[in-house]
């Protein structure tokens, strides 16, 4: 996702996120997101036969809007300890499915000197929204601080621009490694045991961590994984096929039109906005033809915060087996939250399908699709 305003710049690394096409442009002030695989953006660790390099000094921590789990953290407090800073954002399927290792990690060698530090970088305006970030931080079960950098000040001091970035802090206040993206967990965590070790710890758990993640934070199936995300607000939309197109910020009585792999259509009431489409009428849908085990939909209830209903089809009939965790194998489900909501996750061989979900209540503000 490339900037509109003169915000950061942010990136998912894996190929789940973006696809394998180029980079789309992005409606958030200063949000990039890349098409290309996660490992390109990391940096190599030398490992334990080598000195790691000094990147530069870890910048300042202020500006956070809330800290949560923790009383605000200071770069010059926090000497002493090796950090880990973990960028991410709710409903970022990247972020998500890094978490589980963060987690792991804090846990394994919190007694060790390890301070984890979560930066959530929100993307879309609802996760702006302290309780939401709260309820996530809750639902993903993370008790290391977490500062809420809604203003992305803490963002601009890194300079980042990758979505989720992780940098490696040593004892003496030095950024010595990073990653961008998902994967290489295990030179990580090397990089983790080598900067503990430099600053004197000898009892230094070894091995790295297991980690039995499931439902959206499962790995995604990157060799079947065919379709980008796809953004519903007409800033960043592509590939919209419901005949005469878009009317931005206008409502409009939409036909679903016949939609090719990676293409998607709107039918019924709606209103397409910048950020995300608004469904002002029961009974409107959206149509997806994809390619991948895993789909995900950003969604949410509309001002009022009233749960909508939905039903989800692919190839016109119920998922059964083939449905994700936030709906039944019937295809029914419940938006009661701004979250992103798996909706598929097949079972056996991967093709192009055709995704259908059909809303029964109005309201709903739909964002983004994922795959994986």
């Amino acid at each position: 996702m490339t900037p509109s305003g003169g915000g950061p710049a942010m990136m998912g690394g894996n190929p789940a996120m973006t696809g394998s096409g180029p980079a789309m442009t992005g409606a958030n002030p200063g949000m990039m997101m890349s098409a290309n695989p996660a490992m390109m953006m990391a940096a190599k660790p030398q490992g334990e036969s080598g000195p790691l390099p000094v990147e530069g000094a870890l910048p300042s921590l202020a500006g956070a809007v809330e800290w949560l789990n923790s009383p605000p953290l200071t770069a010059e407090g926090l000497k002493g300890k090796v950090v880990l800073i973990d960028f991410w954002t709710y409903s970022c399927i990247n972020c998500l499915r890094a978490i589980p290792y963060v987690r792991a990690w804090a846990e394994k060698y919190k007694d060790q000197g390890l301070v984890v530090i979560g930066v959530h970088a929100p993307e879309f305006a609802f996760e702006k929204r302290i309780d939401n970030v709260k309820q996530a931080v809750s639902d993903l079960k993370i008790s290391y601080p977490v500062a809420v950098d809604n203003d992305y000040a803490i963002w601009r001091a890194f300079k980042n621009q990758y979505w989720p970035a992780h940098y490696f802090i040593d004892a003496q206040g030095r950024i010595r490694h990073h990653h961008f993206g998902e994967g290489g967990y295990d030179a990580s965590e090397k990089v983790i045991q080598q900067l503990l070790a430099e600053a004197g710890r000898n009892d230094i758990a070894t091995g790295t961590v297991s980690v039995s993640a499931s439902g959206a934070e499962l790995a995604s199936d990157e060799k079947d994984v065919r379709s980008p995300e796809t953004y519903l607000g007409y800033e960043r939309a592509e590939n919209f096929v419901s005949p005469g197109g878009a009317a931005e910020d206008k409502a409009k009585v939409y036909e679903a039109g016949t939609p090719r792999l990676n293409e998607w259509g709107l039918s019924g009431h709606w209103t397409i906005g910048k950020e995300h489409a608004a469904l002002d009428a029961p009974d409107g849908g959206i149509t997806y033809r994809f390619h991948a085990r895993d789909l995900h939909l950003v969604l949410g209830p509309g001002a009022d915060g009233k749960p909508v209903r939905f039903r989800v089809t692919l190839d016109g009939a119920a998922p059964g087996a083939d449905h994700g965790v936030d709906i039944d194998a019937e295809g029914n489900g419940t938006v009661t939250g701004q979250r992103l909501y798996q909706l598929v996750r097949q079972k056996g061989a991967i093709g192009d399908r055709s995704f259908e979900i059909r809303f029964l209540d109005p309201g709903l503000q739909a964002y983004a699709f994922t795959f994986g």
